[in-house]
């Protein structure tokens, strides 16, 4: 995963460097969650990473640059995700298929509800938004294929939007007292297998 493709950011040219920047972004996490990106300063994030203010801005010339690379590690680790997931699928049942793609939109519930509220606090591009929209339907539709053989690019990527939104209740689940949210997990598996088996050519 590339370290720092990030408009105005500077990228580390030596392994030392390629650790400041992981301490910075794990420290300017830290800072984001706990302060909210209007709260966090510079001088704090600084501080937590053992980073010479002076460093931070050569790595980071701005809090901007900070948030940008976090929202881009994120979304680098949901492109790397569904494309192991893509290796995984084929000859699955389709139950198996459902509990992989609703355990792994589980795994990525912290991380998103960090990504969104980093993104709607700091008014982020809305370009930004649709190419990480496209990237997650290309990647849903890709894991389509492989798991349902026959399907068409076409109808791939009309069902990776389906899926994506029935995913979506994962997200309102997490609201729910532990025994309905036991109960909505297991009725979001079944419709998405149930649109799985209905969806198979």
């Amino acid at each position: 995963m590339p370290h720092l493709p990030i408009t105005g950011a500077q990228a580390p040219k030596r392994q030392r460097g390629h650790l400041r920047v992981a301490a910075i972004i794990e420290a300017g996490a830290g800072v984001f969650m706990e302060k909210g990106f209007e709260g966090a300063t510079m001088t704090e994030i600084a501080a937590r990473s053992g980073t010479a203010i002076g460093s931070l801005y050569r790595f980071f010339p701005s809090k901007e640059a900070l948030a940008d690379a976090l929202l881009l590690q994120y979304t680098q680790h949901v492109i790397s995700g569904l494309a192991e997931l893509e290796q995984t699928v084929s000859g699955m049942a389709a139950d198996g298929v459902a509990d992989a793609l609703v355990d792994f939109m589980l795994a990525l519930q912290s991380q998103r509800s960090f990504a969104i509220s980093l993104v709607e606090e700091r008014g982020g591009r809305e370009e930004g938004r649709l190419q990480f929209r496209a990237a997650m339907r290309d990647g849903m539709a890709a894991i389509l294929r492989k798991a349902l053989p026959g399907l068409t690019p076409a109808k791939s990527k009309v069902a990776a939007v389906v899926v994506l939104h029935i995913l979506k209740g994962i997200t309102t689940a997490g609201d729910e007292k532990p025994a309905m949210r036991r109960m909505l997990l297991a009725e979001i598996r079944e419709l998405v297998r149930h649109y799985l088996v209905s969806t198979q050519p």
